[in-house]
């Protein structure tokens, strides 16, 4: 079996023009949804070709779904009429915790579900049991036995009104595909307000759901008798643009992101400009241009509209070869710094106390052997290493594979010098 991994020789500024796709925290949950249609075709454009995605049509069809997608047109079209309301499968759903949103689609259009518990990045503590209390209130009986959660209504969900203790990004889009077919109205309080949950919300009605307020903490929910398909385009991923922009300033570079709407990364531009990096926004096109070494800053990671924890990584990177000192403050996930001890080996300076990392910027790193543990902490060290003198060898990009399209070949196109090769056929020179 393979294992690939990044060769990268850094110390060359990114400089050009890159595209992103539609947003991979959007569309995960709307092929979830796409199982909930009695007849007609959904249809989902600028689908990005990801690991999850892959992984995720795997489940669809694995119930019954057919799927045709066509990755170099960024097209899918799914079929779900005559699926089966089948347990999904432990070997299916640890590889991504987004796959846990099935039941949600699930118990909408069946009343009941059977799912193995989630897997996925191990980031820190993501709390189903939001999902389940609220599937719980709306009719569910739940039942935890063998590795398996099942959950069954007498007959539809029944609407409620809904609560997080967090506003959790995948347990609102969770509930709100039950509640889209429960019998009356549900309400959502203290929902999830990133950008992915309006679109989703969007896509949701574009099949018939009846959906209000998706973007403020209030949701509200009519039940309706059954939903249809649909053609749809979503949002353009702002945390694959994010990494790109801050690749310009860990590399002192130019770089333009095209099919992104800048209002999605307020925060982060912010922050861009306070390191002295000059920010250019139109409609679509973020262009990040920063001709010296950046300035230290602190920033606080917070739900939307704040500074998303999914871009913290990427942040540090630029933050380590920083002039002067700053700090950053995890308060979403408790182990999040995953990628701390990795930099250290390219010569970081970075300490950790509880929630916060204390960063002292360096004049530059050095290439080294590194190891990917989380998707976003992979890409804060393929970052760190286009920053890097010399050469830097990434492992387990197998992980960056789960949320990013051909990033290698995207960063060649800026100038980046990397390879994808195989770890144990590579040898250096070859």
């Amino acid at each position: 079996m393979s294992l690939d991994m990044f060769v990268i020789e850094g110390g060359i500024p990114l400089e050009g023009t890159v595209g992103v796709k539609g947003a991979k925290n959007a569309v995960l949950p709307m092929l979830c949804a796409a199982l909930m249609p009695e007849e007609g075709e959904v249809v989902i454009r600028n689908m990005p070709n990801l690991a999850d995605i892959r992984t995720m049509i795997q489940l669809l069809e694995y119930l019954g779904a057919k799927v045709d997608f066509d990755p170099e047109a960024g097209v899918i079209r799914i079929d779900s009429t005559n699926i089966e309301n089948r347990p999904a499968p432990y070997d299916l759903v640890r590889k991504m915790r987004a796959s846990f949103m099935i039941m949600g689609a699930l118990i909408g259009r069946f009343g009941s579900a059977k799912v193995s518990m989630p897997g996925g990045c191990a980031i820190g503590s993501r709390p189903i049991n939001w999902h389940i209390s609220n599937f719980v209130r709306l009719g569910a009986r739940i039942d935890e036995s063998h590795g398996y959660i099942g959950a069954s209504c007498p007959g539809k969900p029944v609407g409620n009104v809904l609560y997080f203790d967090r506003p959790s990004h995948t347990g609102t889009e969770n509930v709100i595909m039950a509640a889209s077919l429960a019998e009356g109205r549900t309400t959502i309080l203290n929902a999830a307000t990133d950008p992915e949950i309006v679109d989703f919300a969007k896509f949701m009605t574009a099949m018939g759901a009846r959906i209000k307020g998706a973007g403020g903490p209030v949701i509200e929910i009519e039940g309706v008798e059954r939903l249809r398909g649909a053609d749809h385009i979503p949002i353009g991923d702002r945390l694959d643009a994010g990494t790109y922009l801050y690749g310009a300033i860990a590399t002192r570079g130019d770089v333009t992101v095209k099919g992104v709407d800048p209002e999605h990364l307020s925060v982060p531009l912010i922050k861009m400009e306070e390191m002295g990096a000059e920010v250019i926004t139109s409609p679509g096109s973020i262009r990040v241009k920063m001709p010296d070494r950046p300035r230290a800053v602190n920033l606080t990671t917070a739900v939307f509209p704040g500074f998303p924890t999914d871009l913290q990584p990427c942040a540090m990177t630029a933050l380590a070869v920083c002039e002067g000192s700053g700090y950053i403050r995890e308060t979403i996930f408790e182990n999040r710094f995953l990628q701390v001890m990795e930099l250290l080996r390219l010569g970081a300076d970075i300490t950790i106390n509880g929630d916060r990392a204390n960063i002292n910027g360096v004049a530059k790193l050095e290439g080294a052997e590194v190891m990917a543990s989380d998707i976003r902490a992979g890409a804060a060290l393929v970052l760190a290493a286009l920053a890097a003198t010399g050469t830097t060898e990434v492992l387990r990009v197998y992980h960056v594979d789960r949320g990013y399209e051909n990033i290698e070949q995207k960063l060649a196109s800026l100038g980046a010098r990397i390879e994808r090769v195989d770890q144990y056929t590579w040898k250096p020179n070859s």
